[in-house]
């Protein structure tokens, strides 16, 4: 099999488990690992590291009249358009000059960053539930989702954890073995470097 959009490559991790490149014995094995950890990565940071093919449209609620969070785009080309009647129609299309995409330069506390929010700072302003609109989404963003490359942090921390699900088969039933005090038990926790690696890329969700 091959790994379908991972954030680490096979041999990252051969390497990680002094496994040479001609032992082609566990490469499917390894392949399901690394894609397993990238997808466990998506679940913890709330968001994704790779990128749609193509441009997609996904619509969104406004946090206020300036302000509207986006999933992460992968450049700043992209069409903004907002709906002025909330008929399911996105009638306003926003130029260039009445947007601004943040974080600022694509760098957000000193690491490179996607870009996934919006500000108005044109002749438009987006509708919101204080126009009596109703909690709708009313704005449409077409774009290329994701990030323009993995963060090294997040291609490392894939590495970790896809050795640790590899390793994993050594220890069956949950049990890595024994010691004086009995059985030692595999953690159920996530690994604690993986975490600590991807824990500046976390999205927290706010729920109502």
């Amino acid at each position: 099999m091959s790994i379908n959009q991972g954030y680490a490559t096979r041999n990252q991790v051969k390497a990680a488990l002094r496994i040479g490149t001609a032992d082609t014995i566990d490469d499917d094995l390894i392949d399901n690992c690394v894609g397993a950890a990238s997808r466990l990565i998506d679940g913890y940071c709330n968001r994704r590291f790779w990128q749609t093919g193509t441009a997609e449209a996904r619509i969104y609620q406004a946090e206020d009249s300036f302000y509207c969070s986006i999933d992460d785009i992968a450049g700043t080309a992209i069409t903004l358009k907002t709906s002025s009647q909330a008929d399911g129609t996105f009638d306003v299309t926003w130029k260039v000059s009445d947007y601004q995409l943040e974080p600022l330069n694509g760098n957000l506390d000193g690491l490179t960053w996607s870009y996934d929010k919006i500000r108005a700072v044109g002749d438009y302003l987006f509708p919101t539930v204080n126009a009596n609109y109703g909690e709708q989404a009313l704005v449409q963003v077409t774009a290329i989702f994701g990030w323009p490359s993995v963060p090294e942090p997040v291609t490392q921390a894939t590495i970790i954890q896809a050795s640790r699900i590899f390793k994993r088969y050594d220890s069956p039933l949950g049990v890595a073995g024994f010691g004086d005090l009995g059985a030692i038990r595999v953690s159920r926790y996530l690994d604690p470097d993986m975490a600590q690696l991807v824990e500046p890329y976390r999205r927290m969700r706010i729920f109502a």
